[in-house]
């Protein structure tokens, strides 16, 4: 199950968001639109980079019955990049949820030999998204 504080009232449909869930984990996750602004906050406050992102992951203790973690993801950030690379809103949404969803399931691209790229890589296949995201962290 996806809990979803849509905080920017963006309109979005979740329903694929939920798909991907169910693929990847049996663990709740928190999910939260916000705005630049306040990812920009979060970033500065947890990994001590000032600036905006695109998508943050917190994830949560391995305890049973326990949610696996929040993704955190800009409005700014999804329709800056949709327009960049020439696809939907919604397929962002869904490229930054597959990897904030990775990363709370202890995939991390920043140490691991190429695992989370082929993972995300087989996810987006599956779900025929655009490549962008892979293209843009090769």
């Amino acid at each position: 199950m996806i809990s979803i504080d849509d905080r920017v009232k963006s309109g979005y449909d979740f329903s694929v968001l939920e798909k991907i869930h169910t693929l990847l984990s049996d663990r709740e996750v928190e999910f939260i639109i916000t705005d630049d602004d306040e990812i920009k906050e979060l970033n500065a406050q947890y990994r001590g980079v000032d600036k905006a992102t695109d998508v943050l992951s917190f994830p949560l203790e391995e305890i049973p019955f326990m949610p696996l973690g929040t993704i955190v993801v800009s409005i700014d950030k999804i329709k800056e990049k949709a327009h960049e690379f020439g696809h939907t809103q919604e397929d962002e949404l869904s490229l930054l949820f597959i990897h904030g969803l990775l990363h709370l399931l202890g995939y991390d691209h920043e140490k691991d030999e190429g695992q989370m790229r082929e993972k995300e890589a087989e996810i987006i296949k599956g779900f025929d998204l655009p490549n962008s995201l892979i293209l843009r962290n090769s």
